[in-house]
């Protein structure tokens, strides 16, 4: 079905420059069609970040739409072929940074609810947008605080639809029923520092650590399961010495980060990672930072209508897959709520001459209809 509504709409959105955390307007103007549809708007503005809760209806069950205004900085405007916040329309392919992610699936969001409420005025339940500006970033003043702002007043999100790209090579040909968790490991290894011509003087910690990052690195953590690869360890950044190449370095920094099944949690990791550490004598400090936890939605009333919906579209049922980083599903999953990612192909997502295929913000206008359809109707 064609509707041009939602590509007018992701081109507006576009077209504003909402790099994090800024929101540009894209929140009031995607409020001011949820408003005309009868949602009662409330802005939590915390810190920086500008975040809005939109709601239809009081009764439950909740369907929540759940996305991000911010995008992530465009680079270098030479090496783009149109301006980054200009949209602009080539061979089929709405180009600017957030087509992809995730100004298209906030598009499609409002005209499907806006098709689904002129259809069914009286629906079941009721209808929500969690919308933020600041997930491309840190991720403290975004959906988590709205989170814990619904939670302190027990409104309870029933089923979320993140509108991630959640697609590899055709919109709908994967949905994330769920997320791995992680974890990432801040480690000083304590040394001497010397000489490198008087070893005898120093105690070298790079040297003392070694062994044990690469028995950490070798490690089976678990095998994963049916919807989760198993955990991996990885290195992202090794600090040591003066610049100088005759200092032994007194103090070594290292930087790790796990992604992890439901098959672990955060106690079980630092535990075992103590414990290589401590087995092989190191002198050290550690810091952590549980960046999420790992979430699934194996089986509901969500996953069925979206696998339906998806199917209903493109003849063939999606791929479910727990694959990729983290996104603000596992905030709100923590609830106890349902969720699911479902958005377009990310091929582009974060690069220069970011796109999305114009028919594939039909597809999944089409798609996020049939969901409420399924649950709402």
């Amino acid at each position: 079905m064609t509707d041009s509504a939602v590509l007018a709409l992701t081109r507006d959105l576009i077209n504003r420059p909402s790099v994090t955390p800024e929101d540009e307007g894209c929140q009031e103007l995607m409020g001011a069609r949820l408003k005309a549809l009868g949602f009662k708007l409330e802005t939590m503005v915390f810190e920086d970040t500008t975040n809005l809760w939109a709601r239809r209806g009081s009764a439950g069950p909740l369907f929540c739409f759940a996305g991000h205004t911010d995008v992530v900085p465009p680079g270098p405007l030479d090496k783009w072929h149109t301006p980054p916040f200009e949209a602009t329309e080539i061979d089929g392919y709405l180009h600017g940074r957030g087509a992809a992610d995730m100004k298209g699936s906030l598009a499609a969001m409002v005209v499907a609810t806006e098709r689904f409420i002129a259809e069914h005025p009286d629906h079941q339940g009721s209808i929500a947008f969690l919308i933020t500006s600041d997930e491309e970033g840190p991720f403290i003043n975004g959906t988590t605080r709205v989170v814990d702002t619904l939670e302190a007043r027990n409104e309870k999100i029933t089923w979320c639809l993140v509108g991630e790209p959640s697609s590899t090579s055709e919109v709908g040909d994967v949905v994330k029923n769920g997320r791995r968790g992680s974890l990432t490991g801040s480690l000083t290894v304590k040394g001497v520092q010397g000489h490198v011509a008087y070893p005898h003087l120093a105690d070298n910690p790079v040297h003392k650590a070694a062994p044990a990052l690469a028995e950490l690195a070798n490690t089976v953590w678990d095998r994963g399961n049916e919807f989760f690869p198993p955990t991996s360890f990885q290195i992202a950044n090794i600090q040591a010495g003066t610049g100088a190449s005759n200092v032994i370095p007194g103090e070594m920094q290292v930087q790790f980060n796990f992604r992890f099944s439901t098959e672990l949690d955060q106690a079980k990791i630092q535990a075992k990672v103590h414990s290589v550490l401590d087995a092989h004598g190191l002198d050290y400090d550690i810091s952590w930072l549980l960046n999420g936890k790992p979430f699934l939605t194996d089986q509901g009333d969500l996953l069925a209508a979206t696998v339906a919906a998806v199917q209903a579209v493109r003849h063939q049922a999606p791929a479910l897959l727990t694959t990729g980083g983290t996104s603000d599903g596992r905030f709100i999953a923590q609830t106890g709520a349902q969720v699911i990612e479902l958005g377009p192909v990310n091929a582009t997502i974060h690069k220069l001459n970011e796109c999305v295929k114009i028919a594939d913000l039909e597809q999944l206008t089409d798609m996020y209809q049939g969901i409420l359809e399924r649950l709402l109707a």
